[in-house]
């Protein structure tokens, strides 16, 4: 910063000192947002296991009148910003005359001796950059503001306009975030905490380092002694109070998504209004896991790379973990529920569940072969490639699902038929288009992370879908009602379907495109599948234990290849491994449930092969 000379700063007080006796015209600071409810309480989250989670609070900003501003915070602003406000017209000509001095002996811009009036000034309309042009300007509007309001109202709208820190802007946000009270609420503690937060909101804020915050309110209570705002005593009783801030809020994307369906349930007024407590179907460990997992593993790959998780209770369909981005403060896009992306073979569990259900078994065998389709009139026809581009011969089902062969998937989906197939993966709670085609079977069409692994859930839990929580309960105490979302289930599909898919799915763990889980396998019952575009642009991995559901989507949020390598085996299994080894220790995984036999039925072609077990 270059030094200015002494006579620009003579220039500057002889300006102000002119300007004391014309009118010039002001703007006027009217409140362009309302005025602060009378009551409000916070919505609070906790998760399943009454952990604290966080707090859903209002984004908007509220006007605080100066009769519910404590007399103490008014007192603590002057005494440590501005001691002669209520002295001097706008601009303090002591402190311009201290700050000229201190500047001259530091050789630099040091400080400026700006009023409250001058702070509000700049705060509102000027930048903050330390010019002498701009300090003239602040200086004429900030003593015809003098000439236009009151201290009083000077005051209010400074308390409403400065900046605390963490978000919050005026003190109704201030004393919501840090001490979830309305600002009449506040102790002498909080207000002297408060106070010291202008000085350097980044630093001083209650969530700050607690020496340099208990510093910094220790320099204003004294400060307050200095000018003869307290005494000693009150002085030595303030320091006894607590000023302890509530936590920063924890699972970001699933306070987020609880947000939304609270709008979605009770229209948006239900933020402002407050009052709620609520207890999330979320486990707030496996949510701290999965956000690391989910962080760590992109982190590794490519900085701009984002990726999402998703992790479902298949007994309860809770909703246990949803981590939409790698860092919510960066991008709270919701990547889990909200973004649409083509699952690649991720898809192909669902085609091959309604084979089974047709009666094929996984020792069915179709030929990997070069063959081509016709999608439709004037349309040329279409000739799908494996991922490898070769041709593998007679395989059973089992061997095709676990290696993801593409031209199987599509030979089967034609024998079952198209309708079928989306008739089936309405059941399993997907939403297909309209009219899909063959390459359906190779996941084409656009799905949500969270609506593909709820689809994996009936596999999991012997067919049956339970509705998705999460919410637990909503109780509210601005009517006194409580509400509850109970668990239900639905069989979707036959037990034994989903034991079979399983089955097979637990080959890709083995030997299949997720080898890399094999030893993961080895050690606790699960199976999956993997799913990654044609263009490498979208890496997916479903994979699941008896107890829990786990989907695993990593890409570029403007969608670009990735490079060959960039699959679902090798960029997303990985991340559901590092989730999943920390999930179990909280959710050991027992084994898969075996359901009765079901009986031959003699009119099926009996399988051409044996059960392929390499």
């Amino acid at each position: 910063m270059s030094f200015y000379p002494i006579s620009r700063w003579i220039t500057l007080v002889a300006l102000a000192i002119i300007i004391t006796s014309g009118t010039v015209s002001a703007a006027d600071i009217v409140p362009s947002y309302p005025l602060l409810p009378e009551t409000y309480g916070s919505i609070t989250v906790f998760d399943h296991q009454k952990r604290y989670v966080g707090r859903i609070m209002p984004e908007k900003r509220y006007w605080t009148p100066i009769r519910r501003i404590p007399v103490f915070l008014q007192r603590a602003i002057v005494a440590v910003e501005d001691a002669r406000f209520y002295e001097h017209n706008g601009i303090d000509l002591r402190g311009i005359a201290r700050a000229v001095v201190k500047d001259v002996v530091q050789r630099k811009l040091a400080e400026g001796g700006s009023t409250i009036t001058q702070q509000l000034i700049k705060n509102r309309y000027l930048t903050a950059q330390k010019t002498v042009d701009r300090k003239v300007k602040e200086g004429f509007m900030a003593i015809e503001f003098e000439k236009k309001f009151t201290k009083q109202q000077i005051l209010e709208m400074y308390l409403n306009e400065i900046y605390y820190g963490n978000g919050a802007w005026g003190i109704a946000q201030a004393a919501r975030i840090y001490f979830n009270k309305l600002p009449e609420q506040l102790n002498e503690a909080e207000c002297a905490v408060l106070a010291g937060i202008p000085k350097n909101p980044g630093r001083y804020n209650p969530l700050g380092k607690p020496e340099q915050v208990g510093q910094r309110k220790l320099i204003v209570l004294k400060r307050m002694e200095e000018v003869g705002a307290i005494n000693s005593r009150q002085l030595a009783q303030v320091l006894k109070q607590q000023a302890a801030p509530y936590p920063l809020n924890k699972a970001g994307y699933y306070l987020s998504m609880i947000r939304s369906r609270l709008i979605d349930m009770y229209g948006p007024g239900i933020i402002d209004q407050g009052g709620l407590e609520i207890v999330a179907a979320l486990d707030l460990k496996l949510q701290e896991i999965a956000e690391n997992a989910v962080k760590d593993g992109v982190r590794k790959i490519a900085p701009t790379l984002e990726g999402a998780l998703v992790c479902f209770d298949a007994d309860t369909g809770n909703l246990l973990a949803a981590v939409g981005g790698s860092d919510f403060k960066a991008s709270p896009y919701n990547r889990a529920l909200v973004a649409q992306r083509q699952p690649g073979s991720s898809i192909k569990p669902i085609i091959y569940a309604a084979a089974f259900e047709q009666g094929r078994q996984d020792t069915t065998t179709l030929v990997d072969n070069a063959v081509s389709f016709n999608p439709g009139p004037g349309q040329p026809r279409w000739t799908p490639q494996n991922y490898d581009g070769k041709h593998h011969g007679t395989l059973t089902l089992r061997q095709a699902l676990a290696t993801s062969n593409n031209i199987i998937a599509v030979k089967l989906l034609e024998s079952i038929t198209v309708p079928v197939a989306v008739e089936y993966s309405r059941k399993v709670g997907l939403t297909p288009p309209a009219q899909p085609g063959l390459s359906y079977a190779l996941g084409t069409d656009e799905v949500t992370l969270h609506d593909l692994t709820r689809a994996y859930i009936p596999f999991a839990a012997e067919g049956q879908q339970p509705n998705i929580r999460t919410m637990i309960s909503i109780r509210n105490f601005n009517d006194s009602t409580y509400k509850e979302q109970p668990v239900t289930k639905e069989q979707v599909i036959a037990p034994h379907v989903a034991y079979q898919v399983t089955d097979v799915l637990k080959d890709v763990l083995m030997y299949g495109t997720a080898k890399g889980l094999k030893r993961f396998q080895s050690a606790h019952p699960a199976a999956g599948k993997t799913g990654t575009t044609n263009d490498y642009r979208d890496a997916w991995f479903i994979g699941y234990t008896p107890r829990l559901v786990t989907g695993v989507w990593v890409g570029y949020d403007q969608p670009r290849p990735g490079g060959r390598g960039f699959t679902g085996g090798a960029i997303a299994a990985p991340i559901w491994e590092q989730f999943m080894r920390g999930a179990v220790q909280q959710y050991p995984a027992k084994n898969f449930v075996t359901p009765p036999p079901v009986p031959e039925n003699p009119l099926l072609p009996k399988p051409l092969v044996p059960h392929f077990t390499s």
